[in-house]
């Protein structure tokens, strides 16, 4: 009989909030089960297994992550645009870590091709439209990007950034300003 009340869908919400608070390489079946205080079979019949159970979460958490840069984007174009993706994202990673995490996991093809990871890449595209790159170079920004974005927002969810000054804001508004001159001024190849 299934349990009243637990759907995929309330289990995968109540996936990524245990993954925000324990981490997301801690969440499984058992750990959700036992938040609901069930057993672990009772959650087999909305979920095939704790891939699946992850999986879900990384949608949710893309889609989420998708609505959040759109949002902040709306009207925006150039540098404006690009902090405006930039900080989004950032306060995303910082509000859901484990989320965030979980927007990371690598998915199948066909599972990321119905993703919201598509919205991300035309988003990005867009802001690099204002700097008129082309193909390949707009490619290469949309790397440049996600490297940075990522790789700063890790850094700094790690503590990297906390034993020094300046502190992490200042860093992250020259860093802006940088990728705002890279991208006016984009090598020629």
């Amino acid at each position: 009989m299934v349990r009243a009340g637990l759907t995929a869908e309330r289990l995968t919400q109540a996936g990524a909030e245990l993954a925000d608070q324990v981490g997301f390489d801690k969440v499984t079946v058992s750990a959700l089960a036992r938040r609901f205080g069930v057993k672990d079979a009772s959650l087999y019949s909305h979920l095939k297994n704790s891939q699946d159970l992850k999986t879900r979460i990384a949608l949710l958490a893309l889609a989420e992550l998708a609505d959040r840069v759109a949002a902040a984007l709306a009207g925006r174009a150039g540098k404006d645009a690009l902090a405006a993706f930039a900080n989004a994202y950032r306060d995303y990673a910082r509000e859901h870590p484990g989320r965030y995490a979980a927007a990371r996991l690598r998915l199948d093809p066909e599972t990321a091709a119905a993703s919201a990871g598509g919205r991300h890449a035309q988003m990005t595209r867009a802001i690099l439209r204002g700097y008129e790159l082309t193909e390949p170079d707009q490619t290469h920004a949309v790397r440049l990007l996600g490297s940075v974005f990522h790789g700063y927002v890790s850094l700094e969810m790690a503590g990297g950034f906390s034993h020094s000054a300046p502190d992490s804001q200042e860093s992250w508004s020259r860093v802006l300003d940088a990728l705002d001159a890279l991208l006016r001024n984009w090598p020629a190849p």
